[in-house]
């Protein structure tokens, strides 16, 4: 008996509705494979590839002989939609690949899951819809996501089982591309899993959606000990918070359960699950700091040495949310309170970065933030500042969502404003958020001597700086920006209204199956 041939795919990006689009460049610049450099980089000890992508390679590696026919697979930085006409190109070249390899036994899909384009509001969907349709209905289709996936019912449909990420801060990618190799194993075996997908009329903030903690935990701590007690019956529970910034119809908490071979269990349990995450509707709600209030309590935090040292959010401007990453409202602020021993990051400036590489470590000059033009929300900002190291932006992570992932940013520079004992800005070519404590220890800048961290992410960075801000010592700032977490300042076009938060008067009627 031949092995089995598993074909190999993604293409990762979650769409903020209110940034630019996504280009083809943008994809390239970032993550792009094909072919054999796409199994290379799988089977790398350190790539840039999603780790779900590699995990299972590397699992399918070790359980058993098998064939991989990797197609393409792309990933981009959260941005705006994507161009249609990338995505267009990538679903034909995807379709000619697969047929110029011949049949295949199964295909796995590692996709985010919040993508839209510029033309159409469901790619993950119509990508899987395809497959499915390339594949065989015989074949199996297993699909990763991670759990801020928008969900529709047409990827369902053409979806054997999907597994989304369980953790947030997102560290359990591995393990999810583990599960999808062992399933894809037992269903090559035989099984054939039933699955039920309930959509909540619930879409909360991002800083709402933490696992360790919150109604978002509950949900999924809820779901993962009752698939203990099925006995195997269930496979797996699948419950994706949704991001609320795609701004579509199928936005929304999103239930699926996978029964071994029934789908009465993964009904059940499915509908249970949401009637527990809707009568606890209210929790998905959270305060944030006002700038002022931030700008303050860094000068506390600095004036006693004997307080625990402190981390920020710049909730607004979160890049792993489609923000643009270089927002100025809390840096300003920070600079004209004079605060001290302040490390912030990381400012997304291309432009001012290069700058600094011209001018040489030690130089002393006028940083001029934005000079290639304002935004709504990114606003021009000078201040007087020191170049204090250079690097070329290349790193391995350490800790969190990057750990062991290749991390490229691009020309880099730490600038320090206020002198030796003010901020130290460090300064991007590629737009990411600040999630691991890399993105300043290579400049040589240890954590633990600064007295306030500010980091452009929305809630990664708990994962990567939890050694030195346990959740006692972070606070959510009210920035203003594309990723704000005060949902009522946007003009939502497509959301599936009424819905909560938005609409206190949201109601949900559990389905009559």
């Amino acid at each position: 008996m031949s092995p089995p041939r598993i074909a190999l795919l993604g293409i990762m990006l979650e769409s903020n509705a209110f940034a630019p689009p996504a280009t083809e460049a943008d994809f390239r610049r970032h993550y792009y494979r094909e072919g054999e450099a796409l199994l290379a980089d799988a089977r790398a000890p350190v790539s840039a590839m999603p780790a779900e992508m590699a995990a299972f390679v590397q699992a399918m590696d070790a359980t058993g002989p098998w064939e991989p026919v990797p197609l393409l697979f792309a990933n981009n930085p959260p941005w705006g939609p994507a161009e249609w006409p990338f995505i267009a190109g990538c679903l034909e070249r995807i379709g000619a690949m697969l047929a110029e390899a011949g049949p295949v036994d199964g295909v796995f899909i590692a996709n985010h899951g919040a993508m839209t384009t510029t033309e159409t509001l469901d790619p993950d969907g119509e990508i899987v819809a395809r497959l499915r349709a390339l594949a065989g209905p015989d074949a199996p289709v297993i699909v990763t996501h991670d759990l801020h996936a928008n969900l529709s019912e047409r990827l369902v449909e053409a979806a054997d089982i999907l597994i989304g990420y369980t953790t947030n801060p997102h560290v359990d990618m591995r393990q999810r591309g583990d599960e999808a190799a062992f399933a894809m194993r037992k269903m090559l075996a035989g099984m054939r899993p039933k699955s039920a997908f309930i959509r909540l009329p619930l879409t909360p903030p991002s800083v709402t959606l933490l696992t360790a903690e919150g109604p978002y935990a509950d949900m999924i701590q809820h779901g993962q000990r009752r698939m203990r007690e099925s006995g195997g019956e269930i496979i797996n529970v699948t419950i994706l918070g949704g991001f609320v910034f795609s701004d579509t119809p199928k936005n929304g908490i999103a239930i699926v359960v996978t029964a071994r071979e029934d789908e009465v269990p993964a009904r059940a349990l499915a509908r249970e699950i949401a009637e527990y995450g809707w009568s606890m509707r209210e929790r998905f709600r959270r305060e944030l700091m006002p700038v002022e209030a931030a700008a303050a309590l860094a000068l506390e935090t600095a004036a006693e040495p004997a307080r625990p040292a402190i981390i920020f959010a710049d909730a607004g401007d979160n890049p792993g949310g489609g923000g643009e990453g270089r927002t100025t409202w809390l840096l300003k602020a920070l600079v004209e309170a004079g605060a001290q021993r302040v490390y912030y990051g990381s400012f997304f400036d291309p432009a001012l970065a290069l700058e600094a590489h011209e001018l040489g470590e030690g130089a002393e000059f006028e940083a001029v933030f934005n000079r290639e033009g304002d935004t709504e929300f990114s606003k021009g900002f000078r201040a007087p500042a020191r170049v204090l190291r250079l690097t070329d932006g290349r790193f391995v992570g350490r800790l969190g969502i990057y750990r062991d992932r290749l991390v490229e940013l691009g020309p880099s520079a730490a600038l320090q404003i206020g002198g030796p004992e003010g901020i130290t800005v460090i300064v991007i070519g590629a737009r990411h958020q600040t999630a691991d404590p890399m993105f300043f220890e290579s400049f040589g800048l240890d954590i633990a001597d600064a007295r306030v961290v500010c980091v452009k992410s929305r809630g990664h960075f708990r994962a990567g700086f939890m050694p030195w801000f346990p959740p006692s010592q972070v606070f959510e700032v009210d920035t203003a920006g594309l990723t704000s977490p005060v949902l009522d300042r946007f003009r939502w076009q497509r959301l599936p209204r009424p819905v909560y938060p938005l609409d206190e008067d949201a109601e949900w009627t559990p389905p009559d199956w």
